[in-house]
């Protein structure tokens, strides 16, 4: 704990819990932080309110996911920017109050876009060529060889894709997918149609996307607007031999439905997220044939943890300089208070 200041310094409190200065910070960045001002430093749990209450009204930033509701708010005059160093916005902030006084809110979710979508691309190659069921066949003695093996297989180039979402992770996946040559259509009902059209892909209605798609990436976040939207009546407008994959939230497909129809071979999938993790030892998705699964992993990359924090310094060192922030994900007034971007029921140190 760094709780002393000298006179006319900026005052940063440094609250990132579950988050650690370690996770986050590589050495040199945390050496720039400190330069921009007195950090007081508190990451083991999350900071003593009374510890945190006394610096708040001298800090100019706010590092981590401290409740502030309005009655704090009104006392922190010098705030300029709440720097959340997970991947969501979270209801614990009165973002009126912050809109009102000019207070910037920020999310550290781009930090995860680039190896969240390079695993979604693992996944569909995996899925597309059987790696993976090959590869369990073959330690269970049942491999088979050539065009035998390949039946149901197919080639990425050229197949039809579909993005439900064209947010950080889509746009971040586009990249990616430019070598395979495929026609992209995108459902996002947040985009005008031409921005879709400018980055090359095809905007779509949800229906049409999920009936043209050999393989779909969902990648929307999950609103109040848009929780379970695709459902069983959704899920069945994909033809049979497709590959879904579920790498946003949980919440945004109507889950026991995705499983059922993985199950019953209407499509096979995979996916990084469940409606509640840890996912019980004895939750029945371990055993569905057809489901490639992932422990929500995709994106906890350390290379991903230290962009927070390069982005982090980055975006408060323009802030305290009078400069927008370029880098994290601002809070926008129009869509902030519709996310409901949470982890399940247990949420682990490390976790997104």
């Amino acid at each position: 704990m760094n709780g002393t200041h000298e006179h006319n310094q900026p005052i940063i409190i440094f609250d990132p819990y579950p988050r650690s200065k370690e996770l986050i910070f590589r050495q040199t960045q945390w050496q720039r932080l400190q330069s921009l001002g007195q950090i007081v430093c508190h990451d083991e749990n999350p900071i003593p309110s009374e510890i945190f209450d006394r610096h708040l009204p001298d800090a100019v930033a706010v590092i981590g996911q401290t409740d502030l509701p309005a009655e704090r708010l009104e006392r922190a005059t010098k705030l300029k920017a709440i720097l959340n160093v997970e991947g969501n916005f979270k209801p614990n902030v009165d973002y009126d109050a912050c809109f009102r006084t000019g207070v910037q809110v920020l999310s550290a979710a781009p930090a995860f876009a680039l190896p969240l979508a390079e695993c979604a691309l693992a996944f569909a190659i995996d899925l597309a060529r059987g790696i993976t069921i090959a590869d369990r066949e073959f330690r269970a003695g049942r491999e088979k060889y050539g065009l035998e093996s390949n039946r149901e297989a197919f080639l990425l180039t050229g197949s039809e894709i579909g993005l439900i979402g064209f947010g950080n992770l889509g746009r971040a996946l586009l990249p990616l997918l430019a070598p395979f040559h495929c026609h992209i259509r995108v459902f996002d009902p947040w985009l005008p149609d031409e921005f879709i059209k400018d980055h090359h892909c095809e905007p779509a209605g949800l229906d049409d996307l999920l009936s043209t798609s050999k393989v779909i990436f969902v990648l929307a976040a999950v609103t109040s607007k848009n929780e379970g939207f695709i459902g069983e009546r959704e899920l069945f407008l994909i033809e049979p031999g497709s590959v879904v994959l579920l790498m946003s939230r949980a919440a945004v497909v109507d889950f026991p439905a995705f499983l059922r129809c993985v199950e019953e071979g209407r499509f096979q999938a995979a996916t990084d997220v469940f409606p509640v993790e840890p996912v019980p030892p004895d939750d029945p998705v371990r055993r569905i044939e057809g489901l490639l699964l992932s422990a929500h992993r995709t994106a906890g990359m350390r290379e991903a943890f230290y962009r927070i924090g390069d982005m982090a310094v980055d975006d408060l060192a323009l802030i305290l300089s009078g400069l927008p922030p370029v880098r994290m994900q601002a809070a926008r007034r129009e869509t902030v208070a519709l996310y409901r971007s949470k982890p399940g029921r247990s949420y682990k140190k490390n976790g997104l």
